[in-house]
């Protein structure tokens, strides 16, 4: 392991259900993480600046009881689950029968549902591995959790290297179910407390899938020539962000899912480059890959500063970006998207890469 590589667990508290509240500290070099098993959150991630000076990548919260305290927390740092993103009409069909999901936003189901993976509690495993520090949580999601069918078993690791956090999802499962795992941290490269509108982002996606007024693709792929959703060169996210565009007014700003090149990643062998971000003042940079087709892309327009995060800051509109690498929304109903249908004796698995540096 290198120098500084450590892992420690400690016990925080109690859960919103009763149930023993677990917190791990991953220190590699000068990164640091944090995490907690409800919800398998990341809690906290710092890095250091271009004058070498470490600081908060992540919005977040002082204490863990703010992940669940209400008004409900937008799901920050959340392992989301059992399906990423929006299911129209919080319903859909496999092997012959209908499934009904909870429909928390709207007519449709996100996030999961009501309760989904990042309100529920996981068991944690502390590793030292040779690549760094890690973190294994599993969690058994029941048939008929959130109105999916089947016993789902589903890992998600947390390792910790000199220069990136990796991320690994799997699954497994006993009847046909679909799977769409991701991450839902919000980052600010700043962490000053301001917007992320002079961040400056790069997207390798010719195209993008429009959705309608409730944010449920059309099933189109459009290319983003021409268009507020072209970043295949880095430029600042609110360069456009008021532009005249009907994408931009259903969403209030970006909450699109990108079809992503698959340019490869030469630095993380299998895995094709999703984002790279960086902030102009720290001099951060983050650079983001995936083996997921997709990477949605939320600008952060519903943060309205009614939470409060570290220091008592209101988390303001565009307050924090999420890159979220996954499948396609409303998969389920598109079979010309990539599939996220998951049947017995297959495994699901995906992995993604944040890596930091400085410019």
């Amino acid at each position: 392991m290198g120098q500084g590589g450590a892992v420690h667990e400690t016990a925080c508290g109690r859960d919103p259900e009763g149930g023993p509240l677990r917190c791990y500290t991953l220190v590699m070099g000068r990164l640091r993480a944090a995490l907690m098993n409800w919800g398998a959150t990341l809690l906290s991630l710092r890095a250091p600046d271009r004058h070498g000076v470490g600081g908060e990548v992540l919005l977040g919260f002082e204490e863990p009881s703010g992940w669940w305290r209400p008004p409900r927390q937008p799901y920050l740092g959340g392992t989301i689950g059992r399906v990423a993103n929006r299911v129209a009409g919080a319903r859909f069909a496999v092997d012959g029968a209908e499934h009904r999901l909870a429909a928390n936003d709207g007519a449709h189901s996100l996030h999961g549902g009501a309760r989904g993976f990042d309100q529920r509690a996981w068991q944690g495993e502390v590793r030292l591995l040779p690549e760094g520090p890690s973190v294994r949580f599993r969690r058994i999601s029941p048939d008929g959790e959130e109105g999916y069918p089947g016993h789902l078993s589903v890992e998600v690791v947390y390792t910790l290297t000199e220069d990136a956090l990796h991320l690994q999802w799997s699954a497994t499962t006993d009847r046909t179910t679909p799977v769409n795992l991701t991450q839902h941290a919000y980052f600010n490269l700043e962490g000053d407390g301001g917007t992320v509108l002079d961040h400056r982002l790069q997207l390798p996606a010719a195209r993008v899938t429009p959705v309608d007024a409730g944010l449920i693709p059309t099933g189109e792929h459009r290319p983003v020539d021409g268009t507020p959703f072209d970043f295949r060169t880095a430029k600042p996210i609110g360069q456009d962000l008021g532009a005249a565009d009907e994408q931009l007014r259903h969403a209030g700003g970006y909450d699109h899912n990108w079809v992503l090149d698959g340019v490869p990643d030469l630095q993380q062998p299998g895995l094709h480059l999703a984002a790279v971000l960086t902030a102009p003042r720290s001099g951060r940079r983050l650079t983001l890959s995936t083996s997921q087709p997709g990477l949605q892309f939320y600008s952060g327009n519903f943060l309205d500063g009614r939470l409060k995060g570290r220091g008592g800051r209101p988390l303001q509109r565009h307050a924090g970006l999420c890159l979220e690498p996954q499948h396609f929304p409303d998969s389920v109903h598109r079979p010309d998207f990539p599939s996220v249908w998951l049947r017995p004796g297959e495994r699901w698995l995906h992995r993604a890469v944040y890596c930091f540096d400085t410019v």
